[in-house]
């Protein structure tokens, strides 16, 4: 089984990029998006022999996320509970007979840090919402987690020392979270594997200095180990600011 997740930022934008050609080749089970930044009724889009679900923020052009599945989910939930949250369709749940599938867009700390003490908010709560669904049966949550957890992570550590995805406080919560019984797929299969990223800026021509960050994941409970068949960040593949990510589990 094949998953897919990937920030597309702006899939009005993306579409316009060859999205449904990247949809098609990735030819994946379960296609995960951040950042649709559209409302309802904006753009119709689906693909033969998938189901959608969408998770619109309620600010126009704004975060937003979205699943394309082959597989009928057993129930579909949307944020994570929390009204402080759940304004801003950043969560999508789907529970499938085996494992809960979420994908996640985490809101960014911003210049200055303007929205860290938030984003510390956000953290805990996000947690403690995984765990209870892990006390039900295994997760498998994806998406731009917007943080480089370790220096091997992103190009410049040293100079982005206090930047909002590689501050202390984050990278501690996306330590907790992972010694809280989740596994970093792509680090399980390639634990010293440098410069692979998955978000390069716009600016200073950064991706073609491949100066980027390594910030969207799939995280999967730690007891589905034995089921982790590979991992790919696809670098070849371009259409937004981020490129697709990829889990495959038997």
């Amino acid at each position: 089984m094949k998953l897919i997740s990937w920030n597309v930022n702006g899939l009005r934008a993306c579409v316009g990029k060859g999205f449904s050609e990247i949809f098609k080749e990735l030819d994946a089970d379960f296609f995960c998006l951040q950042e649709t930044k559209m409302q309802e009724g904006q753009l119709d889009i689906c693909f033969e022999g998938y189901k959608s679900y969408w998770n619109y923020a309620e600010k126009k052009g704004y975060s937003g996320t979205a699943i394309f599945t082959r597989h009928e989910p057993l129930n579909v939930s949307y944020g994570i509970g929390v009204e402080e949250h759940d304004h801003e369709g950043r969560v999508i749940t789907l529970e499938m007979p085996d494992f809960f599938l979420v994908t996640v867009y985490v809101p960014n700390s911003q210049n200055e840090l303007r929205r860290l003490d938030y984003r510390m908010t956000w953290e805990d709560d996000f947690l403690a919402y995984i765990k209870k669904l892990d006390e039900k049966k295994p997760v498998i949550f994806c998406g731009d987690l917007n943080v480089a957890h370790e220096e091997i992570d992103l190009k410049n550590p040293k100079t982005n020392r206090r930047n909002a995805g590689f501050t202390d406080e984050e990278r501690n919560k996306m330590t907790t979270l992972l010694n809280s019984g989740f596994t970093d797929t792509f680090r399980f299969f390639y634990p010293d594997q440098k410069e692979i990223y998955s978000w390069w800026s716009y600016r200073f021509h950064a991706r073609e200095k491949n100066a980027g960050w390594r910030i969207d994941y799939f995280i999967t409970s730690a007891r589905l180990n034995d089921r982790l068949v590979g991992a790919k960040i696809h670098t070849e593949i371009f259409g937004s600011d981020h490129c697709p990510v990829e889990l495959t589990i038997r």
